[in-house]
């Protein structure tokens, strides 16, 4: 969810939460909200992060919407994630966001206690906007405290990414409803008989501890802090820790030397959790057979997974409320719009786009594929809507926890430092 690549993420993280301070005194003399003219055409300013691929893909789609308004302009920008971020948050302060971006559900409850984001249900009530026709509970992502704050543009799930070749060489075999002990004994495995670490660095993905959590009766965030006691994170830490020190899990620093590729497609583990529509990378970044495994459990059935999803949002501030939302319509319903994206932000949210885009390749049928089988096997939750401040809590997780993997702290202390961080988060 959040960035486009799992190590892209994990590296922007680690400067998030350094920065998130002082990015909240910024100030901008930007050029307002959307402009017009004389003509009665307005132009609207759209955000959005990522790499080329994704803005020569968002290029044509708009194409096709001012087509079809010609009196509503669009005028585009894009970073990368951590650059994006940056500029947002610069623009929010300054009260001259974009008139319509791309967001995550992290972001959500931050930006809607400052007063950024429009709350999209009046203009669905007005007929500007359909919040009708998407795969089922994908619009529920956007909704935070009954306002609709964001409308998907795909969704995706976590997942366990696994080398086919390792594990075969192995003889390990996912099976739906696996355990983690299981699991955790298959990383042993694997390593036993084939050198590989069997595991790349769970111990510090937030949303995959959220699963773990979920599934025992919990999760990582509430709607106003942390769902988890002190207690609960060193245990899950400590054993962490304990296995990249017998090598089941890829030494940290190793992780880190492998960058900007993952460690699993560089031979260096054997699997990696992630979402479900990141898989494309393995098979253009590695040499080795990759494919999606089931997520272990802690009873044999549940496995905390929701449907997460890049969403567009829009400004509270912008001068064209309706043109907005008209164009965040026919971007999340336009069947070409649908075949021009693909995958790229995940799997296509609503029912037309879906049933519009047949993936060719087998990397994106097996991502299809697998979301269908998770939506059937009936274990999809609902996701807990993010506080303020969890974007600034998830950067700590994940730098404190690789701290933690290289040996620069101490459990305790690791734990502690993660709890003082997070408080400061939800409080600033």
């Amino acid at each position: 969810m959040g960035s486009d690549r799992h190590v892209e993420r994990r590296t922007v993280l680690r400067a998030a939460g350094a920065t998130a301070a002082a990015l909240g005194l910024a100030a901008t003399t930007g050029c307002g909200g959307g402009g017009g003219s004389g003509s009665g055409t307005v132009t609207i300013r759209y955000s959005w992060w990522g790499a080329e691929e994704r803005a020569k893909r968002i290029n044509r789609t708009i194409a096709l919407f001012e087509k079809k308004y010609p009196k509503i302009k669009v005028k585009t920008d894009f970073q990368t994630y951590q650059s994006f971020w940056e500029k947002f948050q610069t623009q929010a302060a300054g009260g001259n966001p974009p008139d319509v971006f791309q967001n995550a559900v992290t972001f959500l409850r931050k930006y809607d206690k400052r007063g950024v984001l429009l709350d999209l249900k009046s203009q669905a009530q007005a007929g500007n906007l359909s919040l009708d026709q998407f795969r089922a509970g994908v619009t529920k992502v956007g909704e935070v405290d009954g306002k609709q704050l964001g409308v998907p543009v795909g969704s995706n799930t976590m997942s366990l990414v696994v080398d086919k070749k390792v594990f075969e060489k192995a003889g390990v075999q996912p099976q739906p409803g696996w355990t983690w002990d299981e699991y955790f004994k298959a990383l042993k495995t694997i390593h036993d008989r084939t050198k590989i670490p069997g595991d790349t660095g769970y111990f510090t993905i937030m949303y995959l501890y959220d699963l773990y959590l979920r599934q025992n009766g919990r999760a990582f965030f509430t709607e106003d802090g942390l769902g988890f006691d002190q207690a609960d994170l060193t245990e899950w830490w400590t054993d962490g820790y304990n296995r990249v020190k017998a090598g089941f899990v890829t030494d940290p620093k190793v992780v880190q030397q492998d960058l900007p590729k993952s460690p699993l497609s560089a031979g260096h583990g054997a699997s990696e959790f992630t979402w479900d529509n990141f898989t494309v990378r393995y098979s253009a970044e590695g040499d080795s057979s990759y494919g999606l495994a089931p997520i272990p459990t802690t009873d044999g059935k549940h496995t905390g997974q929701y449907l997460a999803s890049l969403m567009l949002s829009a400004s509270a501030r912008t001068s064209h409320p309706e043109e907005v939302a008209r164009f965040i319509d026919f971007m999340v319903h336009d069947p070409e719009v649908g075949t021009i994206m693909g995958y790229d932000r995940g799997i296509l949210a609503s029912t037309a786009q879906y049933e519009a885009f047949e993936p060719a390749d087998e990397v994106n049928k097996e991502i299809a594929q697998y979301e269908e089988d998770t939506a059937e096997a009936g274990v999809l939750g609902t996701i807990t809507p993010h506080p303020s401040g969890a974007d600034t809590v998830e950067a700590a997780f994940l730098r404190i926890g690789g701290d933690l993997g290289q040996g620069r702290t101490r459990v305790a202390d690791a734990v502690k430092q993660f709890f003082t961080e997070s408080e400061a988060a939800f409080q600033a």
